[in-house]
């Protein structure tokens, strides 16, 4: 079940990207489960990754050699997210690394790994082999069968393009993700790659990445859970003859635009695919005296599980929404000073229901399978704004169900 998922457009390539991918058997047996991606010498990365205290061992590795060779290929695995898995897991990630560079030649240290899918159980390390042979077999410019390849329990592909022209050369930047439980990123989501085929300097991509994750990744919550695996990519070949060496480059704010505008559309198809989701809620609080505020309450609200039953019920409960406003830990918070409203229905104002408001309103909204709810604090100017779900049956019988 997704909440109008749109499809998997036609995706644009980007030069010096190639991908490949192959069922190794992880946990699948009739879809590929594993993807190769390779970059153009030259080729710069940058990535931010889940601050969970559990980290992946996959997380590790990256995070070790990131700022050692330049990156010349991922490999990514589905099923099994090699996280809880002590030395053996750093050990593992390793070996599927040096599979990869051995069969492209180039160095170990160069490859990054990337898993998800069920936690503490060592990967088949001798599949993912075999299954790393034949993606280095089917390398192409198209991205479409990995989008399908890093899924878990997503029940569609995410991935969108953009073109921006800088300088009169048409430069293109691709992403795709993957996410639907587990998913509340501090920094990102489970999985999610972009590159782009223009050059551009470390310390522009760096902002890039953290700007763009900020905007999007950083806004969603499906169920309030980090993963141990979360990592987002940001990839420039320089393939094109565009290069960015500065923020103060003509280039430079077109080319975040358009790297922000894919996280921003991944990290809502994430949302909208959250398991069991039945509703697409956008959530934004007003009148905080700053955006930590804002972003307390906005939170508190996306992942309350009373609000978010209320919402698969269709049930306008205030005193769910004023529940949650509440134990936010706004400092001072004046409830006479709070307002809410959905979509632009008012339904209190001043603290309370608002005279002119009636059930049947509110009901109307929230059965949308998309909706706004929107809360003035009334203390301040800062806003912030975060994507969420409901909570469904669903949710609760993927859940259990997850590892049989």
């Amino acid at each position: 079940m997704a909440v109008n998922l749109p499809p998997v457009a036609d995706l644009l390539p980007v030069a010096g990207v190639r991908v490949g991918t192959s069922c190794a058997g992880v946990k699948q047996t009739v879809r590929d489960d594993l993807v190769v991606m390779t970059f153009a010498p030259g080729t710069r990365v940058a990535g931010v990754f889940t601050q969970s205290a559990f980290k992946a061992a996959p997380v590790i590795v990256c995070q070790r050699r990131l700022d050692g060779v330049a990156p010349r290929a991922f490999v990514i695995n589905s099923g099994n997210a090699n996280a809880a898995t002590g030395e053996r897991g750093v050990e593992d990630a390793e070996r599927c690394c040096t599979r990869v560079a051995e069969r492209l030649s180039v160095p170990r240290e160069s490859v990054l790994p990337f898993s998800t899918g069920v936690i503490g159980v060592r990967l088949p390390v001798e599949k993912l082999e075999r299954g790393i042979d034949a993606a280095v077999q089917r390398l192409a410019d198209d991205w479409t069968p990995a989008t399908r390849a890093i899924m878990t329990t997503d029940t569609g592909p995410k991935a969108v393009s953009r073109r921006v022209t800088i300088d009169g050369v048409d430069v293109h930047v691709t992403g795709m993700a993957k996410g639907a439980g587990m998913i509340k990123p501090d920094m990102a989501t489970m999985l999610a790659y972009v590159a782009t085929d223009a050059a551009v300097d470390p310390g522009c991509l760096d902002r890039m990445i953290r700007d763009s994750n900020a905007s999007g990744f950083s806004r969603i919550s499906i169920d309030g859970d980090t993963s141990t695996n979360d990592s987002f990519m940001l990839v420039a070949t320089g393939a094109k003859n565009v290069a960015i060496r500065s923020t103060r480059d003509r280039g430079y704010r077109a080319l975040k635009r358009a790297i922000g505008e894919v996280a921003t559309e991944l990290a809502q198809r994430i949302v909208r695919d959250g398991e069991g989701a039945t509703k697409f809620v956008t959530v934004t609080v007003s009148g905080a005296r700053s955006s930590r505020e804002a972003l307390a309450v906005a939170y508190t609200i996306a992942e309350s599980p009373l609000v978010k039953t209320a919402m698969f019920a269709s049930d306008p409960n205030w005193g769910r929404f004023c529940m949650a406003i509440g134990r936010a830990g706004v400092v001072g918070l004046d409830p006479a000073r709070v307002s809410l409203h959905l979509d632009r229905v008012c339904v209190a104002d001043s603290g309370m229901i608002a005279p002119s408001y009636t059930e049947a309103q509110g009901a109307e909204v929230m059965a949308r399978d998309e909706f706004c709810v929107r809360v003035d604090l009334g203390r301040g100017r800062a806003e912030e704004t975060v994507w969420t779900c409901d909570f469904s049956y669903d949710y609760v019988k993927i859940n259990a169900e997850y590892r049989t």
